[in-house]
């Protein structure tokens, strides 16, 4: 039958059955609305079942007809990858469907030799063929991963052991990633380039190729007047700064075995021995922690999961040997913050209630000249690139790393979400509503940070982040002293 005939049959059953429906029950209808009973015309409920039948005939209609589509514009549309001129033409592999998928993995783990780097609970896989990504593989690796690329670099291994299959399989197993690849070691971004530079393109609009990233930890060069403060205490929660640090000599923790990871964990201890003033705390390792030290570790947000299966660091090897060797920090006064061998070697974090940013990034730029220091009296140095700027597990966190924000009251401006994300990226920053990323914020209070990460200098992103929060500010003022202006209107007369 054509669909026309069966949308025609279809709407006809809808009037014979409702019909008789109407019949029986006309004038009886009732709805609740507001609080209120009210009489429904008897030819309402015949009319709404014959839309409900011929809304979903159509729908299928519409919707085989548009996969349908989809897929010969999928098939016929998408281009060719480019090859050598002196390589023979081959085609990529059409994609394969998630059990064909399923069943290609299992083939290729079934055929995994051994790897140095397995234990009893995780496995390295080792890919002997181009995987034949899905219509649901999200990430940059799978995009920048044509067959030629991959004949180029599947037989390369770091000298640490960390090879291009451990280095794509936590993006091949989980399609849902956005970012599909991990470095073992620093020298994973020299042999894996050629994977590693389009990510960073794509990621954050910044070229390896061509570009040179710039480092400056110096809080004195971060312009923050007295006046900004005062305003920012009237509307910030709390300040926060944060980056991971990683040790040059040792294997990241996706390519780390027991002997680095100790390494590391001793570094850091040295790190945070020497720590003094504010900076003097407690370093609590994960494992053989008491149940009072992991309650009140769990009562700040400070504590550290082992990462769940479906997790980039579960995939990609980083959980092996939990919890063995990792282990936080945090300083008296609970406004420093380390964690050891989880992503990367050491996440530091600086925080205090209020908008004293200039202190809070201040004690950053200590805690990571510190953590520096101690891995020169160890003969090593920070993991760190010209190109790159500090080098950490995930291709998203290079270059300074650095994600700078406030937690923010903005009670105008939570009315529109929206125009809220507008004005942010106006000034290249990124909010966060209560549910993530493009939701409302419950309370009004936003987490407000930086947008890049790479391609401007430490203090050039913290001060992105106060000129923004500091015209943001004034937009919310706008929008509290005059009923009726949109957020818009406030940003165009600023």
């Amino acid at each position: 039958r054509s669909h026309a005939a069966m949308l025609r049959g279809a709407a006809a059953a809808a009037r014979q059955a409702f019909g008789r429906t109407a019949k029986h029950t006309k004038g009886q209808q009732k709805r609740f609305m507001g609080g209120h009973d009210e009489k429904v015309p008897g030819n309402v409920p015949m009319e709404i079942g014959m839309g409900l039948v011929i809304g979903i005939a159509a729908g299928v209609y519409v919707r085989n007809w548009t996969q349908n589509d989809i897929k010969d514009w999928a098939s016929s549309a998408a281009p060719a990858p480019a090859k050598p001129a002196s390589a023979p033409k081959k085609a990529a592999p059409p994609a394969a469907a998630g059990a064909d998928f399923d069943a290609w993995v299992a083939k290729m783990k079934a055929a995994s030799p051994a790897d140095a780097k397995d234990t009893d609970d995780f496995k390295y896989i080792t890919f002997t063929e181009v995987p034949p990504f899905t219509p649901a593989h999200k990430s940059l690796m799978s995009k920048v991963l044509t067959p030629q690329l991959f004949g180029q670099l599947k037989d390369k291994v770091s000298s640490k052991g960390f090879s291009f299959s451990n280095a794509i399989q936590c993006g091949v197993l989980k399609p849902h990633l956005g970012v599909g690849a991990t470095a073992g070691d620093e020298e994973c971004f020299e042999i894996f380039k050629d994977l590693y530079y389009p990510i960073v393109k794509g990621w954050h609009k910044f070229d390896p190729y061509t570009q040179i990233h710039k480092s400056d930890l110096n809080p004195e060069n971060l312009n923050f007047s007295r006046n900004q403060q005062v305003l920012f205490d009237k509307y910030v929660v709390s300040t926060r700064v944060r980056a991971a640090r990683n040790i040059s000599g040792y294997a990241l923790p996706c390519g780390a075995n027991p002997s680095e990871r100790t390494g590391v964990e001793n570094v850091l201890k040295q790190a945070f021995a020497a720590f003094d003033g504010e900076l003097k705390g407690k370093y609590y390792p994960l494992g053989g922690m008491s149940k009072a030290d992991e309650d009140m570790l769990q009562s700040n947000g400070f504590l550290f999961q082992k990462p769940g299966p479906a997790q980039l660091l579960a995939v990609a090897g980083a959980a092996r040997n939990w919890p063995d060797n990792r282990g936080i920090f945090h300083n008296d006064s609970k406004t420093a913050l380390a964690w050891c061998n989880e992503e990367d070697h050491c996440r530091i974090i600086s925080m205090q209630n209020g908008g004293d940013v200039w202190s809070v990034f201040a004690r950053f730029c200590k805690i990571s000249d510190t953590i520096k220091a101690a891995a020169v009296s160890n003969g090593a140095k920070l993991m760190e690139s010209e190109r790159l700027g500090f080098l950490g597990t995930c291709p998203s966190n290079l270059g300074t790393g650095l994600r700078a924000s406030v937690m923010i009251k903005l009670p105008q401006l939570n009315k529109d979400p929206h125009a809220l994300e507008e004005i942010c990226d106006e000034f290249d920053l990124q909010p966060r509503g209560s549910s993530g990323e493009h939701s409302a914020a419950v309370g009004g209070k936003w987490d407000i940070s930086n947008k890049q990460r790479i391609g401007f200098t430490e203090v050039q992103l913290v001060q992105k982040m106060i000129d923004g929060i500091t015209k943001i500010i004034a937009i919310e003022e706008k929008l509290e002293s005059n009923p009726g202006m949109t957020p818009m209107q406030a940003l165009k007369s600023m």
